[in-house]
């Protein structure tokens, strides 16, 4: 990139701009209503709060396994207002839906629908007695219909503008996707009723009557003369809602605060800010002028990803935030890996012009790879995955790639435009030291032994506390359910006055910490979730409530109104978490065979992969840290930070395989001089994301800690894993395979 000193300071600065710019809107955004500003982002329901709305089943007879058919499918509905909002059944008979960021409940309500019997029926011929397939319904007004397929056999409806490539003029369709069965069933529909009408029959009203134009054999149709986007948006909303197990009522909704309080916000913004300026006065030390641009990026790079977490309307809770800190994790890395490379052409005497172009040519495939990698990943996730899952991996997808951005073509830039500004000398880039080849192979039977033995003990206090009745893992409410009590204080106390000052002592008395708080915006109640409580944790719990808090007794009730709840983390959720992490980590498996051609690298990248998870799995088990949503979220975290750093140890590895061009290759050489000349970036990068979680588990709140936690020893086995394990497990793959060029000592 050739530019003159006038160009270069011009472009510097014209950066410089944009970036206070940016962080304007960011900080106070634009207008009276401070479009683009990060107050505005929506927040989640740990974070902000959001609307509850409670339904009861009205049908006389139904199944414990309808009730969570429809519980799964109302997630589903509910996603359209945010991936983050959570499903849980209350008693035998009710479904609560809680959605974040919105606090209007009757729009709520209005968009949902409300729910009631669907079917695609014609008029049933006389005589017609029904099938088990197509049974007989008949209607309040007495009108018999035959009916074709039940609305829990519509898998979506979504509303849908077109345009007619000829005339371009605009309609409004509904777009339907069926099951398996539905779609078997509705093309048998649309053959018999060729040329007809097949109606749409909720709650016994006729709300669409559609022409078939032909017979449709995939699951997929088209619902046409919708008059505008609103009309096809309510049809939408009408079969969606409609093809529930269950018909549901709405009993109740109202306006619920954040689980986690104002101080859970206050202190992971102060702890991002706090943990970005600690890694980048470190990135100035060591890098020095690559440093000042790192850090530079690093700041466009936040103020970017509070824009577009802004401007796309997504929800950020503190499985987002992982997201985030990953992706950090990730921008800091690639900056890592660029300077560090500059620093070894430099001491190789080329010019400091050549070393920037070439440190920058010979980072790109490992940056390239490890984010590319993590990004199939994040968008499986976000294909297959649910709830928090699809939280996580939203958040991680865009910052993927404003990091690719900031570390490839913002740095890049600002690097030539300091050279061409004269910023020439090698002190400001600094140039790496000799360093003498570590043999991390000599031991590599220890490093397994170890490896071996920290997987080995988790499964051990997984087998102690299962056999003591505690429960392999300290599972939280979201994941097993518990008891929902409502309660009305005499005082208004916040949700940050109930995780400081009253939920401790109800912790003291029931034993457990695993309790959440949330107030009902408007009035002194709360409610307070804990795990399933005996008669003695009860007694114990309402007495702390009365006697120490003043809580007020329901008129002519001698005790709280209480309920059993659901895990908001639904069977399919988990089922689905799991297919899509299983998923996520094939496809990253194969890329890796693709990219490096050969699947040693591939499998021995997994298997590092797996040592990981397995570790904080077994730190979870023996610290009993609470396993909840954010459990998931951490998991996925630890999967994308170890494939990112093994893969920059093997493009080294893969590069110097190249540079000897034979297969009579010391392998051993190899592997110990790779791992060695990337040592350096891997402790480097591990302290940096490492003291943005650190900072945030100082500084966090209860929650928040644990949440932070386990990320830390996540960074530390991937740390370990990729500088210890990882080479050495594919050179026990691999020394068969390319040989040696002399005898090797052991």
């Amino acid at each position: 990139m050739k530019l003159n000193k006038t160009k270069s300071t011009l472009l510097f600065i014209l950066t410089l701009i944009l970036i206070v710019a940016s962080g304007y809107v960011s900080a106070i955004g634009i207008g009276k209503t401070g479009t683009g500003a990060a107050k505005n982002i929506i927040l989640g329901l740990d974070l902000k709060g959001g609307v509850s709305v409670t339904y009861k089943v009205t049908n006389e007879d139904f199944t414990k396994e309808e009730l969570e058919d429809t519980k799964y499918k109302l997630e589903r509905r509910v996603a359209q207002f945010s991936t983050e909002s959570e499903v849980y059944t209350e008693g035998e008979d009710k479904i609560t839906v809680d959605i974040p960021g919105v606090y209007d409940s009757q729009k709520v309500i209005d968009e949902l629908g409300k729910p009631g019997s669907l079917m695609f029926v014609t008029t049933a011929e006389e005589g017609y007695e029904g099938t088990d397939e197509y049974p007989l319904y008949t209607a309040k007004d007495g009108t018999n219909y035959k009916v074709w397929v039940n609305g829990n056999e519509i898998a979506n409806a979504k509303a849908q503008a077109m345009t007619d490539q000829t005339t371009n003029a605009s309609s409004y369709v509904v777009a339907l996707s069926m099951t398996d069965v539905g779609a078997k069933k509705f093309a048998e529909a649309t053959r018999v009723n060729l040329d007809k009408t097949i109606s749409i029959l909720y709650d016994d009203v006729v709300v669409s009557a559609p022409t078939v134009n032909s017979v449709i054999s995939d699951g997929e149709a088209v619902i046409e003369g919708q008059a505008s986007m609103e009309e096809a948006e309510k049809l939408a909303s009408t079969i969606r809602i409609g093809s529930l197990s269950l018909d549901l009522e709405k009993i109740s909704s109202k306006v619920v605060s954040a689980k986690l309080g104002n101080d859970a916000i206050e202190t992971s913004l102060l702890a991002g800010l706090i943990g970005l300026l600690i890694i980048m006065v470190f990135m100035i030390i060591v890098y020095r002028v690559p440093g000042v641009v790192a850090s530079i990026a690093l700041t466009l790079y936040t103020i970017m990803e509070l824009l577009v977490l802004n401007g796309f309307d997504l929800t950020l809770t503190l499985p987002g935030i992982a997201g985030i800190i990953l992706s950090i994790g990730m921008a800091v890395d690639a900056n890592v890996i660029i300077y560090a490379r500059i620093k070894e052409e430099l001491a190789t005497g080329k010019s400091t012009e050549s070393a920037i172009k070439i440190g920058f040519k010979k980072a790109t495939s490992a940056i390239v790879d490890g984010n590319v990698t993590t990004f199939i990943a994040s968008l499986v996730l976000m294909w297959k995955g649910t709830g928090p899952v699809q939280g996580f991996a939203i958040t991680l997808c865009v910052g993927i790639i404003l990091s690719m951005i900031t570390s490839m073509v913002v740095s890049r830039v600002l690097m030539y435009c300091l050279y061409s500004m004269g910023v020439k000398d090698k002190k400001f880039y600094g140039v790496q030291k000799q360093r003498k080849t570590i043999d991390f192979l000599k031991n590599k039977v220890i490093w397994f032994v170890i490896s071996i033995l920290l997987v080995g003990v988790g499964f051990v206090f997984m087998g102690i506390n299962a056999s003591s009745d505690k429960g392999a893992f300290n599972y939280s409410i979201e994941f097993v359910g518990g008891t929902a009590t409502t309660v009305e204080f005499s005082e208004d106390y916040s949700v940050d006055d109930f995780n400081d000052n009253i939920k401790p002592k109800l912790a003291d008395a029931i034993g457990s910490n695993d309790i959440q708080g949330q107030k009902e915006t408007g009035s002194n109640k709360f409610v307070i979730k804990t795990k399933t409580l005996t008669d003695e944790e009860r007694t114990a719990l309402h007495k702390v409530l009365k006697e120490d808090f003043k809580a007020v007794l329901p008129e002519g009730e001698t005790d709280f109104e209480e309920s059993t709840i659901s895990s908001s983390v639904s069977e399919k959720m988990k089922e689905d978490a799991i297919i899509s992490v299983v998923l996520a980590t094939i496809c990253m498996l194969i890329y890796i065979w693709f990219r490096f051609k050969n699947l040693r690298f591939a499998g021995s990248a997994v298997l590092a992969l797996v040592h990981d998870v397995l570790v904080v799995v077994g730190f979870y088990a023996i610290s009993r840290t609470t396993v909840g949503t954010t459990f998931i979220a951490c998991m996925l975290t630890i999967v994308g930070y170890s494939i990112n750093a093994t893969i920059v140890i093997f493009d080294r590895i893969r590069e110097k395989l190249a540079e000897q061009n034979s297969k009579k290759v010391d392998v051993k050489e190899v592997v110990n001089s790779s791992i060695t000349q990337t040592l350096t970036r891997s402790i480097y990068t591990s302290f940096t994301t490492f003291v943005m979680v650190a900072v945030l588990y100082v500084l966090g709140v209860t929650s928040v800690k644990e949440f932070a936690l386990p990320i830390m020893v996540g960074i530390v086995a991937g740390g370990y894993s990729s500088v210890f394990v990882t080479g050495s497990l594919w050179y026990v793959m691999s020394k068969g395979k390319y040989g040696k060029k002399k005898k090797e000592v052991k």
